[in-house]
């Protein structure tokens, strides 16, 4: 991979800043995290492969950032304490833009446990909704049928999400123990 290669995986120009690269990361990792595909897995591997490759681009020009940085001290001998420095908020600007995607991520899977959780409601609100029809009701067959197909959709619904529910439990508790070691690191770099 090349410079002008991992410059169009984040989707910037050839005079893109560290910042511009960093920005761009955060942005295209929400689009493409696979978390956010946790519903299809033909989709979530689809943006598994992309999202490798977006961090391949960054990880690139980042440590390309930090190559420069090693050339500009002088021969063989040990970083200045200015580079030192740069070398360090720069390894800290790393972990907080993965820091950032995290949350990002999570974010997005929290709205979609929330909007699946929303759906089990409803879908038990067809049960009870058809159960009373079929009781109240149970002499017209018309609303009898309506009443069983009521429950029997609302059951549906409510066991579809609840697979879903716990992959989502899974892929949340998986980031929450990712931010916890990265920040572990970031505290470790800062000390």
């Amino acid at each position: 991979m090349n410079r002008i290669e991992a410059l169009r995986i984040l989707g910037l120009d050839e005079d893109a800043t560290a910042e511009d690269v960093r920005t761009a990361y955060k942005e295209v990792a929400q689009i493409l995290h696979p978390d956010r595909f946790a519903s299809s897995r033909k989709l979530q591997d689809r943006a598994t492969e992309q999202f490798k490759n977006l961090q391949e681009a960054y990880d690139f020009l980042d440590k390309g950032k930090a190559a420069k940085a090693g050339r500009s001290s002088s021969g063989g001998r040990s970083p200045s304490p200015a580079a030192s420095a740069r070398q360090g908020r720069a390894a800290a600007s790393e972990y907080e833009a993965r820091l950032a995607g995290i949350s990002a991520a999570r974010a997005q899977l929290v709205a979609q446990r929330d909007t699946v959780l929303d759906e089990r409601r409803n879908g038990l609100i067809l049960i009870v909704f058809g159960f009373v029809v079929c009781l109240l009701l149970r002499r017209l067959p018309p609303a009898l049928a309506l009443g069983s197909t009521a429950v029997v959709w609302g059951i549906v619904q409510s066991v579809s999400n609840f697979s879903t529910l716990k992959n989502l439990d899974g892929h949340i508790r998986e980031l929450n123990q990712e931010q916890r070691r990265l920040a572990r690191e970031l505290e470790d770099l800062e000390t």
